[in-house]
């Protein structure tokens, strides 16, 4: 008796050992998602600032393609003899101050194009809090220029924690929580990289006959781990799609998306 008692604790120990084991090589999503401000009405330039840098240097992706002065142009050192992106950013487009400039590169960035780059900048008003925006333009201003950011630019509701505070649209899921694919395609912005029925980009691969190419686990990975394989062509774009999307669609709108272009053959 006893010793059927130890084979089977034996077998159950066993059992636990390789599952653990298994569990352990099975690779994680890390998350990547920018950490909420919670800066006040009174929020310094300074205080801006040091959130924009934290935000550049993290989880907001920027270093995916700037600085290297190939994918996108330099930001925070010299740029073809021009100084860094605070020196230049008021001389890009006529009647645009640079902190005007720098908000319209990250909230839509293919207003203006840099000459010699090419339009791949997300639209990051998809992805970021108002105020994390300006603790963007805060951060950039002060690489070789005046920080002129103050916390009467950022709005009102964004300050107080109502509709566009930090992490509310997150919480929601994206596109407002919508499950309609092309709702969520267009809420995540992926028609600026990616075509889909003829509507969208052409920076990313064609999505209208994806589910014959992947099938929808790697779909599934591609939006989870963008980098963790890139399609044949488009290496030179690789960091490029945001790693935030496991994180900002809710477990429903993330299959039915995978559904959706799975079943696009």
């Amino acid at each position: 008796m006893w010793a059927i008692n130890l084979r089977i604790i034996g077998v159950v120990l066993g059992t636990l050992a390789l599952y653990t084991l298994i569990a352990n090589k099975i690779p994680q999503v890390q998350s990547e998602v920018p950490h909420a401000l919670t800066l006040g009405a009174n929020v310094t330039p300074e205080q801006l600032t040091s959130a924009g840098d934290q935000l550049y240097h993290g989880a907001g992706g920027c270093t995916a393609c700037h600085g290297l002065g190939t994918r996108a142009p330099n930001l925070l050192t010299d740029e073809k003899g021009q100084g860094p992106v605070g020196a230049r950013c008021g001389k890009r487009e006529a009647g645009k101050d640079c902190k005007a400039y720098l908000y319209e590169s990250l909230t839509s960035p293919r207003a203006y194009v840099v000459a010699g780059y090419e339009p791949i900048m997300p639209e990051m008003g998809r992805i970021l809090s108002p105020q994390q925006i300006w603790a963007l333009v805060a951060f950039l201003e002060s690489n070789g220029g005046t920080v002129d950011v103050t916390a009467s630019d950022i709005p009102a509701a964004s300050a107080a924690g109502g509709p566009g505070a930090p992490g509310a649209a997150t919480a929601a899921g994206i596109a407002g929580g919508s499950t309609d694919p092309m709702t969520m395609v267009r809420g995540a912005g992926c028609t600026g990289c990616h075509k889909i029925n003829g509507e969208g980009g052409a920076i990313g691969p064609d999505l209208t006959h994806v589910g014959s190419r992947l099938s929808a686990n790697l779909i599934r990975e591609s939006i989870l781990l963008p980098d963790a394989k890139t399609a044949k062509g488009y290496e030179k774009f690789k960091g490029v799609m945001p790693k935030t999307f496991g994180h900002q669609f809710t477990a429903e709108q993330l299959e039915a998306l995978v559904q959706f272009l799975a079943g696009h053959k």
